[in-house]
């Protein structure tokens, strides 16, 4: 049975002239959202209207999105669904949190979207060889470390295939460890571009195969990020 769609988000959507058929699969997933939340901790918005920010967060890498895509640290699925959602990639959903998994695949179903959920950390399944350099996109909204998210995230891509990373205010010293870092794990920082204020979506080419050494076991890239 398809969800019904949630009004507050549907009608936050619409006023940001998101198209029609896409705002009332977004809204039916914000619903989706909202109603496990009471039993998983999937977010801190309480309403359709605030969790709608973040669908129009994820949206604005719609552009950038070729499939395969892999979204690290899925969380509630953003912005993994909604990017799926918005552009018809199939799309891999990256969450260790085995309550998080289970709504995500739950979700994917209910929505109809082509997809699979991996309840593994990242520095596991990027070694998996159905899951390492296979990715044309990789997507994470971590709050680690830039450095730490490149770890976790280059290792996924095939060759020419693109991290788009989500990031708030950026210092010199991380914006250049992340470059530093992009060249260890094969890949190269080829956009940083300025989103509103101070956030920033940095946007990593995979050059040639990543080193066997990367990642590193678990914790280790969060705990020792790269070139930082």
């Amino acid at each position: 049975m398809t969800p019904l769609p949630n009004p507050e988000a549907l009608a936050a959507l619409r006023a940001a002239s998101v198209p029609d058929d896409l705002a009332v699969r977004l809204s039916a997933y914000t619903q989706l959202v909202l109603d496990a939340n009471r039993r998983v901790n999937l977010t801190g918005a309480k309403d359709g209207a605030a969790f709608a920010v973040h669908l129009l967060d994820a949206l604005a890498l719609q552009d950038d999105v070729v499939g395969p895509l892999i979204d690290v640290g899925s969380g509630n699925g953003v912005p993994g669904i909604p990017l799926a959602l918005a552009t018809a990639a199939a799309v891999t959903l990256l969450e260790p949190i085995k309550k998080r998994a289970a709504f995500l695949r739950s979700a994917l179903a209910a929505l109809g979207v082509p997809g699979d959920v991996v309840a593994e950390r990242a520095e596991e399944a990027a070694r998996n060889p159905l899951y390492r350099e296979h990715f044309a996109t990789a997507t994470a909204r971590a709050v680690a470390s830039g450095p730490t998210v490149a770890e976790l995230t280059v290792p996924f891509l095939a060759l020419a295939g693109r991290a788009v990373l989500q990031r708030g205010s950026l210092e010199p010293a991380e914006r250049h460890a992340v470059a530093d870092a992009a060249l260890v794990l094969g890949a190269e920082l080829i956009e940083e571009r300025v989103v509103d204020g101070e956030r920033r979506i940095l946007v990593l080419e995979k050059r040639s195969p990543t080193s066997s050494r990367f990642p590193r076991r678990n914790g280790i890239p969060a705990k020792r990020p790269l070139c930082l």
